[in-house]
């Protein structure tokens, strides 16, 4: 039992990593629309 909770310990972590990268690159993209939707109106 001890070792399928440090499985699924181990898979939130690594879950938990993926979707902070898939935040982050949500937000990169969201900054590189709004400044090229700056630079078209500009």
């Amino acid at each position: 039992m001890m070792k399928r909770l440090k499985e699924l310990a181990d898979e939130k972590r690594r879950l938990k990593k993926i979707d902070a990268k898939e935040r982050l690159k949500a937000e990169l993209r969201q900054e590189a629309f709004e400044k090229s939707r700056k630079a078209m109106s500009a």
